[in-house]
């Protein structure tokens, strides 16, 4: 079996990477793991490479020997069929039903969180004066995770009681929630220290801690 290769950008940074490594650390399978700095004088350069197609210069990218897959949520489908998707989705018919909802509306939506909240997991800035659209992405993302836990959350501490593709769909979003000091009910601060304190968020937020790049835009604090 051919290892696979998974390029992401900077730890720092990189909220679609972090899923992506999240889900194949997910998969149980080995990997080479490659960082490539955004954004630096060689990012044009190096996203027109063989290894960047047909991504479009986009990160994560999955390489499975021949087979590219360069979406994270896409990453998550592809282990999940090559392992098991135990893994990744509930067993229960509607717990995996709302589970495939809540990933994939995280992976499609919520614009003005990610414009107005950048990801950043070594800083913390002072609770920022919040835009109207943000607020009300930041209920609707508190009412999923509260209906999560409610419904299907009695297994575990995860929003579907064991950790799978939803918790990593939703874990940088949890990082933004520290970095912008974003005030949340009990059970949603609960669910973050419980994400927080997974090995693998631990892993990936002290390497970025190491890392020797900086992007001036997203050092500052918002409004």
């Amino acid at each position: 079996m051919a290892l696979l290769k998974l390029i992401i950008g900077n730890k720092a940074y990189s909220s679609w990477s972090l899923r992506g490594w999240l889900a194949v650390k997910q998969s149980g399978l080995p990997f080479e793991e490659i960082t490539v700095p955004m954004f630096d004088q060689n990012w044009s350069k190096r996203t027109e490479g063989d290894e960047f197609a047909p991504s479009g210069g986009k990160v994560p990218i999955l390489w499975d020997d021949q087979t590219v897959i360069w979406d994270s949520l896409a990453i998550v489908e592809w282990l999940a069929d090559k392992t098991d998707k135990a893994r990744y989705w509930p067993r229960d018919d509607a717990a995996r039903g709302m589970a495939r909802s809540m990933a994939a509306e995280m992976h499609s939506s919520y614009p003005n969180i990610r414009r107005e909240l950048s990801m950043n997991v070594r800083k913390q800035f002072p609770t920022p004066k919040l835009s109207e659209p943000v607020r009300t992405e930041l209920l609707r993302i508190m009412e999923l995770w509260a209906q999560a836990r409610a419904r299907h959350g009695s297994g575990g501490p995860y929003l579907f009681g064991e950790f799978g593709a939803v918790d990593i769909m939703f874990a940088p979003v949890v990082t933004r929630f520290v970095t912008y000091s974003i005030p949340v009910p009990r059970f949603a601060a609960a669910y973050m220290e419980t994400i927080l304190d997974h090995a693998w968020m631990k892993e990936w937020i002290e390497a970025a801690q190491e890392e020797p790049w900086v992007i001036e835009q997203y050092e500052q604090p918002v409004g």
